[in-house]
């Protein structure tokens, strides 16, 4: 199998991924710490404007301040010279008072600035801050751009010295009657936030150098595409239909590639993401879509198959230059090779660390299930470690424990499974066979037009349709035709579904296997935490997103999968933002 062309990749451009995940991650995403809130009376600041159009200039005049936190802002500047969503295309900017020069405005309410290099916050100055921007996007949503002052919510970024800039995103649930704000308008719309920042560097205090972004989720799938796609020309049609800036004043061509990306629990790489869920999760499930007898049963085995053919072309190599790949096996589908082992030895360091980070008595929470569906978790408390590698084991013995050194070993993937990581998601997780999963709406073609969107897919359903048709469930609907008139579809901007898949893969970046391997510029600096228990996406979703990296040839990638969690802002130990925090400094120092 030819990847570049069956995972549809397009020459020097193309397409390939997506991601959502349900209701569980939207509510996830909503509790997501890092945006202000945006509630309160729309209040925007006096952006010039032409009557062609928007202005790119960033107006220095219309600071506002908030003297008791000793903070400068603006709210409501477009980012854009031709937005197609004036609802959602401008931003706010926050920043510590020490990094400007202020004097009063004869309105006796705002502020005219000008930058102070030598005003400090911490290890920072007015030119050397951090630029941090959230990527609040639950499911590839849109995010809503702030429309009131809110200081609660960014305070700790400002008093650890960064800068914080809120860009309003479109995303799936955004699009109108007259517009479409599916893929991949979100990171469009982020590219040209980071560019409208540079294109006004000399004005706004902190190193455009420097700018980082973190997201959970769909935000981390999309900071994560955004970071592996740095400057590539699939954006460049989408970037220049809504006037983003391109070049700077003295004609120099601006960039959109960051420094740093912190992502937890990433939904990505959807243009394979129905095949590594059956692989990983499906396989070992029985009930459901996965029943004896449904033609979905034999869907998920097929996805399953699939997966290991499409895994084994992508030449993913581990830190000592081995190869990865996965291969037959007596039991189970190819639950055998040294991509196998590789799964096998992150699981088993995931709960070796959960080991070494707790005391026991240690009380676990199971999450509940989605929002209205009456179940809330539960808790339970183990009285030593002994304890709980016994609750692990209580169906199979899959953790062998040494008291001497308190690390384990795990066996093997089904017993991890069945015991903690379950299937939550139908076959078809992603590009659902009726298009009504979340991640169809993340490529629709309008409002209410959910799309098929992945080619893998595809393929497994016109290879095994025939077998298909003599389940009594079967619905010729769902056939590969469906399929292909999908990917036929041009958007607004003129491009199929294979531009815009490959647009959204961060892989499609990162692999030799895809056409555009070395066509961007990727942030050399990653941070990536997951719940290992999350239901949400396969634990090879960001395996591969850290081997990819890793064989690229970006050095500085902080990975873990953190047991006992799920679908969350994810941490060993600590709390999400301070860790984040912390981790920026860094950045900054490398």
């Amino acid at each position: 199998m030819d990847i570049n062309r069956r995972t549809v990749v397009r020459s020097a451009t193309g397409v390939a991924a997506l991601a959502a995940f349900g209701v569980a991650e939207g509510v996830a995403g909503q509790a997501f710490a890092a945006t202000p809130s945006s509630s309160g009376s729309s209040t925007t600041s006096s952006a010039s404007t032409t009557p062609s159009g928007y202005s790119l200039e960033f107006d220095s005049t219309a600071w506002s301040y908030d003297a008791t936190n000793d903070v400068y802002y603006q709210l409501g500047k477009i980012y854009v010279t031709a937005p197609a969503a004036t609802d959602y295309e401008h931003l706010s900017i926050y920043v510590p008072g020490a990094y400007l020069k202020a004097t009063a405005n004869s309105d006796g309410t705002t502020y005219t600035a000008t930058v102070d290099p030598k005003g400090t916050v911490g290890a920072y100055s007015g030119r050397t801050a951090p630029i941090v921007i959230p990527v609040n996007t639950p499911g590839y949503a849109g995010q809503k751009p702030a429309t009131s002052y809110s200081y609660s919510s960014v305070s700790q970024y400002l008093a650890a010295g960064h800068i914080y800039v809120w860009p309003g995103l479109r995303g799936r649930d955004s699009s109108t009657s007259t517009r479409s704000d599916a893929a991949p308008w979100g990171v469009t719309d982020l590219k040209a936030a980071v560019r409208f920042l540079r294109y006004n560097r000399s004005v706004l205090p902190g190193s455009t150098d420097d700018i980082v972004l973190f997201g959970m989720s769909g935000g981390g799938a999309q900071d994560t595409v955004a970071g592996a796609s740095g400057d590539s020309p699939l954006f460049q049609p989408y970037l220049r239909t809504i006037g983003a800036a391109m070049e700077d004043a003295k004609g120099r061509p601006l960039s959109d590639a960051v420094a740093g990306v912190m992502a937890w629990c990433p939904i990505t790489s959807l243009h394979e993401a129905n095949l590594s869920y059956e692989w990983n999760m499906g396989q070992f499930a029985s009930t459901g879509t996965r029943a004896s007898g449904t033609w979905t049963s034999a869907y998920s085995a097929d996805l399953a198959k699939a997966w290991p053919k499409y895994l084994n072309r992508l030449d993913l190599r581990d830190e000592r230059g081995r190869r990865l790949k996965l291969t037959e096996s007596s039991s189970g589908t190819h639950l055998a090779g040294s991509y196998y082992d590789y799964l096998i030895e992150v699981i088993t360091t995931s709960l070796n660390h959960f080991l070494a980070d707790n005391t026991f008595p240690y009380t676990v929470t199971t999450m509940g299930g989605p929002p209205g569906s009456g179940s809330t978790g539960s808790s339970t408390t183990y009285a030593t470690v002994a304890d709980y590698i016994a609750h692990l084991n209580a169906n199979s013995n899959w953790v062998t424990y040494d008291s001497t050194t308190n690390t384990v070993t795990v066996s093997g993937l089904e017993g991890f499974v069945k015991s903690q990581k379950t299937a939550s998601k139908p076959v078809g997780a992603f590009d659902g066979y009726s298009r009504g999963q979340t991640e169809n709406n993340v490529f629709a073609m309008g409002l209410n037009a959910p799309s098929h969107f992945a080619p893998l897919t595809r393929d497994v359903i016109k290879a095994n349709q025939a077998t298909y048709a003599t389940y009594s469930d079967w619905n010729s609907a769902y056939g590969s035709s469906a399929y292909d008139s999908d990917f036929a579809q041009k958007d607004s901007v003129g491009k199929d579904m294979a531009w815009r898949g490959d647009a959204y893969n961060p892989l499609y970046y990162l692999l030799p296997a895809f056409g555009g391997h070395r066509r961007s510029k990727v942030a050399p600096h990653w941070r990536i935490r997951t719940g290992i228990m999350q239901g949400d996406t396969a634990s090879t979703t960001e395996i591969n997103i850290l081997l990819a990296l890793r064989n690229y040839g970006i050095r500085d990638v902080d990975f873990a999968t953190v047991w006992a969690q799920g679908h969350t802002q994810a941490e060993r130990t600590g709390d999400s933002t301070t860790n984040f925090i912390n981790w920026v400094e860094s950045v900054v120092k490398k």
